[in-house]
């Protein structure tokens, strides 16, 4: 890390940076068993700024092994539901308690500006973590009438009941895009039902899920509960997407990625929740009241994060009567955005690697050649670090590899419709379904619109709105299940069905 960074983090921040990272086994923290490490980035500069243990098969078989007897024999599955709930509603407070440096290394580590990940990533954090403390003790079965004693086992009375009960060790792997709030959806709900876990944070983004390692054993979570693995996909994400000693995996990433996940994870039908791509459809009618508010909604739903969001609204269909204004509107918001470093608190950061830089100017290419126009933006920021200009496509059509493939940055692709016939067989043509947007002054129409997409998540007059009490997750090739809610229990839980004779 060059001195300009180390001055511009505050202490603790500054000071655990710079300390060596290992992996977090049995509550220990170690290197791992290969000795390797490797190298993570500000990708607003390219400069190295930390180096952490590299885990591979043999440190997720040790990790597996220590959450197999954290499970069997350890206190977390039988202690009491209300003194569970208290340790994940302190997981909560902690992160309030340091949520300055976690913002600072989430700016750092991912990219985002730090006003964001200080207004949205740490509270939404700490909210999921409260959220969850108050299900752990709202875990329950149901007893049911049975009319087995009428016919097949006559006078004999029953007692029939269920119980829910943990599913056991549970695999997670999480993306870079959001790596603490990720690892905070994964693990609130697992911790909340009892479960033990190993998760496995993505390699360009380790230093938050590490740092909430540490605040997790300082909640008091018994060791062996949590283990956390930094390692590349190939290696440590594989190996513990097909770990026999695995009872279930969940995902959060690519689509493509997704697909080798359910694979890895057939070995032992281990259960799988998936949390995938999108390229989400954003509808404006030409009735709306508020036309600016509406283009500034536009301009968040595709540039948040720096449209490295898999609900993004990367496909904006606009009534032709407002076409062009929407469009304009969208390109002066765009041209007016600060793009810079994360920790200088820009509109927008970079993106979060040289792949994903190559990734987002080869898409823009793709539509270029294919006679796409770029009403703003198409370039690149800087000679350093991976910045792309906030870019709004226009000329494009639904054949187009912008419109059909998922981009994962600042790109938005502008079309015309005629009619809501049209856009919503336009919007739901797409191999996705994760989320999908409307903006329009008539309530008849908002409903119909939101009833017609197939899609998990539909904002009416709004994006990205996200709540711990609001399940997220995709239709088609979106996923499998849901995040957050009450329904998330669903997939860390077993039903047990019991039958007693009276």
């Amino acid at each position: 890390m060059s001195l300009a960074e180390v001055k511009e983090l505050k202490s603790p921040a500054k000071k655990w940076v710079t300390a060596k990272k290992q992996i977090f086994i049995n509550g220990k923290w170690v290197d791992a068993k290969s000795g390797k490490t490797f190298e993570v980035e500000n990708p607003a500069t390219g400069d190295i700024v930390a180096n952490v243990a590299e885990g591979d098969k043999a440190d997720i078989d040790e990790a597996v092994k220590s959450a197999r007897k954290a499970f069997e024999s350890g206190p977390w599955k039988d202690m009491s539901a209300s003194e569970r709930g208290k340790i994940v509603w302190k997981i909560g407070d902690l992160i309030l308690k340091y949520a300055d440096e976690l913002a600072e290394l989430e700016s750092l580590d991912n990219g985002k500006p730090l006003a964001v990940a200080g207004a949205a990533d740490v509270p939404l954090s700490a909210d999921i973590f409260h959220y969850m403390a108050g299900w752990s003790t709202k875990i329950k079965g149901d007893t049911f009438p049975i009319s087995t004693d009428h016919f097949y086992t006559p006078g004999q009375k029953y007692l029939t009941y269920t119980q829910r009960e943990p599913i056991g060790v549970v695999g997670q792997i999480i993306p870079w895009n959001f790596p603490l709030l990720m690892a905070a959806w994964k693990l609130a709900p697992v911790l909340a039902s009892g479960n033990t876990v190993v998760l496995k944070p993505a390699e360009q983004t380790p230093l938050s899920a590490l740092r909430l390692a540490e605040i997790i054993q300082e909640a008091g979570v018994p060791d062996g509960v949590l283990n956390v693995v930094s390692g590349f996909g190939e290696t440590a994400g594989a190996s513990l997407a097909a770990h026999d000693g695995v009872d279930k995996v969940a995902f959060t990433g690519s689509t493509e990625v997704g697909k080798m996940i359910v694979k890895a994870a057939a070995g032992n039908l281990k259960r799988v929740t998936l949390e995938l791509g999108g390229k989400s459809p954003n509808v404006v009618y030409a009735d709306v009241h508020d036309i600016e508010a509406t283009v500034a909604g536009c301009a968040s739903a595709i540039f948040f994060n720096h449209g490295q969001c898999c609900c993004a609204g990367s496909r904006l269909y606009i009534e032709k009567p407002i076409f062009d204004d929407v469009v304009k509107g969208i390109s002066e918001a765009a041209k007016k955005m600060k793009v810079g470093p994360g920790l200088s608190s820009p509109d927008m950061g970079p993106l979060v690697s040289q792949e994903q830089f190559e990734k987002v100017k080869g898409y823009i290419k793709s539509g270029q050649d294919d006679g796409a126009k770029c009403a703003v933006g198409g370039g690149t920021v800087g000679d350093k670090g991976y910045f792309v200009e906030p870019t709004v496509l226009t000329n494009t059509n639904d054949k187009m590899k912008v419109i059909t493939e998922e981009i994962f940055g600042p790109v938005v692709a502008a079309e015309p419709f005629d009619n809501a016939e049209e856009v919503m067989e336009r919007s739901n043509n797409s191999h996705y379904g994760l989320a999908a947007a409307v903006w329009t002054s008539d309530i008849k129409k908002a409903i119909n619109t939101a009833d017609a997409f197939r899609a998990g998540t539909v904002w009416v007059n709004t994006y990205n709105i996200f709540d711990a009490a609001l399940p997220f997750g995709g239709y088609k090739q979106s996923g499998w299940g849901r995040e957050m809610g009450s329904e998330i229990l669903d997939a860390y839980t077993e039903t047990k069905s019991v039958v007693i004779a009276k």
